[in-house]
This record gives C-alpha cells, sequence and structure tokens, in this order.
C-alpha cells in the first residue's frame, strides 16, 4: 500500500495507485472520487456548497463548489495523464445533519443540493456515476483507491462499507 493522502474540507488532492486519498467529517458535504481504470490516476474533491455562481469573488476557492470544484479535480488528473473518455466517479455523503423548524429551506436541504449539484456537473461532463452512498442523518468518513476502485465509508456506529 502507498500514502494515503488528506483531503481537507473544500479541498482536492490527486493521487497515482498505490497511494489513495481520503476525507474526514463528510456531514451535508460530499465526497467526489474520480478515477481513469487504464492509468490509475484518481482524485478526491470534499465541496461544500452546490454552486459557485452567486458568489462574486475572483480569490474563489474551486474546491468548495461541486461545478467548479470537480471540472477543478478533472482538469488536474488530466493533468497527471489521465482521460477523461475513461473517467468514472463515486460519491458519498450529502446528509441531512440537522433537523429544525425550517429545514425544508434551501439551508437545510445543502446536503440534497449538494448531491443534485453532484451528479448534473458529472452528467455533464459524462462522467458515469458507478456507486453512492448519500443521504441519511449521518457523517462519514471515506478512503479512496484509485487502484481498484474501492471506496470505503466509515460512519460513527455503523459497519465499515465498500462500494
Amino acid at each position: 500500500m502507498g500514502e494515503i493522502i488528506k483531503v481537507g474540507m473544500a479541498d482536492i488532492k490527486t493521487c497515482v495507485s498505490p497511494d489513495g486519498v481520503t476525507t474526514l467529517g463528510l456531514g451535508s458535504c460530499v465526497g467526489i472520487a474520480i478515477r481513469d481504470p487504464s492509468t490509475k490516476i484518481g482524485g478526491l474533491a470534499h465541496i461544500m456548497l452546490p454552486d459557485s455562481k452567486a458568489m462574486r469573488n475572483e480569490h474563489l476557492n474551486l474546491a468548495k463548489f461541486a461545478d467548479t470544484g470537480i471540472e477543478e479535480l478533472v482538469s488536474q488528473m488530466e493533468k497527471l495523464g489521465a482521460r477523461r473518455s475513461r473517467m468514472v466517479a463515486k460519491i458519498a455523503g450529502g446528509a441531512t445533519m440537522f433537523s429544525f423548524h425550517g429545514s425544508n429551506t434551501a439551508i437545510g436541504q445543502v446536503g440534497q443540493r449538494n448531491v443534485e449539484a453532484t451528479k448534473e456537473k458529472l452528467k455533464q461532463l459524462k462522467i458515469p456515476i458507478l456507486a453512492e452512498d448519500t443521504g441519511a442523518n449521518y457523517g462519514r468518513t471515506v478512503i479512496f483507491y484509485p487502484e481498484t476502485g474501492e471506496f470505503h465509508i466509515r460512519a460513527v456506529g455503523r459497519s465499515e462499507s465498500v462500494i
């Protein structure tokens, strides 16, 4: 096994097999794991919000948003030698972490909106989603191995799953 590279919140990291990538604390955030099975190049984006269009900031953190973060991850992977036409994805997160009065508002549904925005951007880029573990009301920690495509998902009080 290689090194496991940590991905922070609103962050993107790429790696080449045998290395892997991990991120902690996916609540309403979504972890998008993408790989090119031929080159074993992969990466993980930890996005916080669905859409950057409302932000008018020249110093925008691309990794914070589904629309810009996924594009940036794909771009970084292509620079390493991956081909978009071969890329496949797996996603996790997008939970509804807190139930409160008004949780059906846009703020209360940010996890669901993150998942929808992630799926839409991957569809636009023609990157198929092979598996997902999204929604519900619990946080997740994930580890992604581009060599095999295994996406390990851990949550407190639950058995580890691999998608």
